[in-house]
């Protein structure tokens, strides 16, 4: 039957499936095209995996940061890019990134809610690399009072970056406050962390940092343009044409089945299928199927199952976001990032040996962990480290929660001999790797592999050392933590063109179907260029699928409006 005789319930130009930072910039981008836009989302909450994320936006040349002095040469960028990629991804695809980054962030910085800074000194995660930046290219927005959102405050997703009595931190706050003990600045991010707290308790502001501060500063720039976001409202399949267009989506609304319709095309945003068991154990290596993510639980594949059903192409399906993680035994996910610069510190496999540099970048480190099958790992730590640094979400000097011991996610022992029985390694395989790596700590040199060399390594390490990540691991008592080969969402999707089109196997499109974020393949490729290369790319390609939505004839030109029934109107 021709889409011309279909029934709608809800017509509109421009309709995007997911409401995290891809599709929260496509929907300001098509509203500012003058596209009616509809934003539907399978939560109760909004904002999808970059709400509970730190936030971090990777765009070279946005606004932001030339009004630093930071400015790339188009030319260094792609590089750079090109670096990392290794020809994995379409040179149109980083075209497109590298060309309409900065245009997007022209367009956000015109409304009054979006402001944003640099974080100087969060590194390129490769910034050894030709193009790469030691001073970084990641923005994040300032923090943002919520009771601005009104009505939509309560459905805003929470996420980790808020702290007790108000408290609330950047991911700057968090970098220094990691040196509390350690530094003179950690110190005074310390005292400002108190007075956050003891002012709140007059101002009684509700602060997001982070994602959440980003999604919520969207989220009022879509409120100001007039664009709805329908929470509780899950896409079950494309509507396709008999020429293969497709024409809108079959959604459930709370407990109603409803078909929306799109003139100019659907824009999927749902995020990746970290939380699918089955695509988990279908595409991901063996030891990264368990369902140890950071990412929203609603991301369960839904848009890479769609449009897998009408014919469109995957690529990059065996990789994610990956991030060496602690389980809590509540069954909560610990992301492991500055943890792992923790100068008197060590990861080592089931032998008792190292296996990679334990303070590269995170994606990098589970690619190492998994391609060796150095499952399990464990991170282990002298008495310094435990008095000195936060770890796993618990502050120095604090003992580890009696649950993580319970549970066998946490050991601690007086000598290292005794320790390496508890997990289960060989002891003199353990005291040998303790013993080479304190000699690289007193020389200030990772002979093995490199630890501390790269600007990113130091980021997070302590600059009060010789090398900031390394040091003697030589106080009793030792503690050993599982570490898992967790992630932040998986990587794979999709496979889309310079323009967001959703591709079929042979290179054509899908005409009115676009994709972008975790939903489509990482234009990234099994890399990551920076903080924030997860989110900047996916709002730039929301972006780039809206702008190419508003320039098209339209897909669906024989429905152009709802008659007073509800139902779409033929002309």
């Amino acid at each position: 039957m021709s889409i011309d005789t279909e029934q709608f319930d809800e017509t509109v130009d421009f309709l995007i499936v997911g409401s995290g930072g891809g599709g929260m910039a496509a929907a300001v981008a098509a509203a500012d095209r003058g596209l009616d836009t509809l934003v539907i989302e399978k939560g109760v909450t909004f904002g999808g995996s970059t709400a509970i994320s730190g936030g971090g936006i990777w765009i070279p040349n946005a606004p932001t940061l030339v009004d630093k002095g930071v400015v790339d040469s188009r030319e260094s960028v792609r590089t750079y890019l090109d670096s990392i990629t290794v020809g994995t991804v379409p040179a149109e695809r980083l075209d497109a990134f590298v060309d309409n980054g900065p245009a997007l962030m022209q367009l956000l910085d015109k409304s009054p809610h979006m402001k944003l800074f640099w974080v100087k000194g969060y590194s390129d995660y490769h910034p050894e690399n030709e193009g790469g930046s030691a001073l970084g290219r990641t923005i994040e927005c300032q923090p943002f009072d919520t009771r601005a959102l009104g009505d939509d405050e309560k459905f805003q997703r929470p996420n980790s970056m808020k702290g007790p009595l108000g408290l609330w931190v950047t991911s700057k706050d968090y970098h220094d406050l990691a040196m509390v003990k350690r530094t003179w600045k950690g110190r005074r991010a310390s005292l400002v962390a108190a007075w956050r707290v003891a002012s709140n308790v007059v101002r009684r502001r509700h602060m997001a940092t982070g994602g959440r501060a980003l999604v919520a500063r969207l989220r009022m720039v879509l409120k100001d343009s007039g664009v709805p976001v329908w929470l509780q409202t899950s896409m079950t399949e494309l509507i396709v044409d008999e020429g293969g267009v497709v024409r809108g989506v079959v959604a459930l609304r709370g407990d109603k089945t409803i078909r929306i319709a799109a003139r100019k095309g659907v824009l999927l945003a749902t995020g990746g299928f970290e939380h699918n068991l089955e695509m988990r154990s279908r595409y991901l290596p063996e030891h990264g199927v368990a369902d140890i993510s950071s990412g929203a639980r609603e991301n369960t594949g839904d848009g890479i199952v769609a449009g897998l059903s009408i014919g469109a192409d995957v690529a990059l399906m065996d990789d994610a976001w990956w991030m060496p993680s602690v389980l809590h035994p509540m069954g909560a996910v610990i992301p492991l990032v500055s943890e792992r610069c923790i100068p008197p510190s060590v990861i080592v496999d089931s032998k008792g040996q190292r296996f990679t540099n334990e303070s590269s970048p995170y994606v990098n480190f589970v690619h190492d962990q998994l391609e060796g099958g150095h499952v399990p790992a464990w991170f282990v730590m002298d008495t310094k480290a435990r008095s000195r640094y936060p770890f796993a979400q618990v502050l120095p000097g604090v003992p580890l929660p009696q649950g993580f011991y319970d549970s066998g996610v946490a050991h601690k022992a007086d000598t290292l001999a005794e320790l390496a029985a508890m997990i289960d390694v060989p002891a003199d395989a353990l005291v040998a790797t303790i013993t080479r790596f304190n000699g690289y700590a007193r020389s200030g040199k990772d002979e093995e592999f490199g630890r501390g060399d790269s600007a990113y390594d130091r980021y997070y390490g302590d600059p009060t050392m010789k090398n900031p990540c390394l040091d003697e691991i030589d106080r009793g008592p030792f503690y050993a933590i599982r570490c898992e080969p967790g992630d932040l969402g998986t990587k794979g999707g999709l496979s889309t063109d310079a323009h967001a089109r959703v591709l079929r196997p042979d290179g054509s499109t899908i005409d009115g179907l676009y994709a972008t974020g975790n939903t489509s393949a990482s234009v990234m490729g099994n890399e990551y260029a920076g903080a924030g290369a997860t989110i900047g790319p996916a709002m730039v390609f929301g972006y780039i699928a809206a702008e190419h939505a508003a320039d098209s004839q339209g897909t669906v030109s024989s429905i152009d409006r709802e008659d007073s029934n509800g139902q779409a109107k033929r002309v």
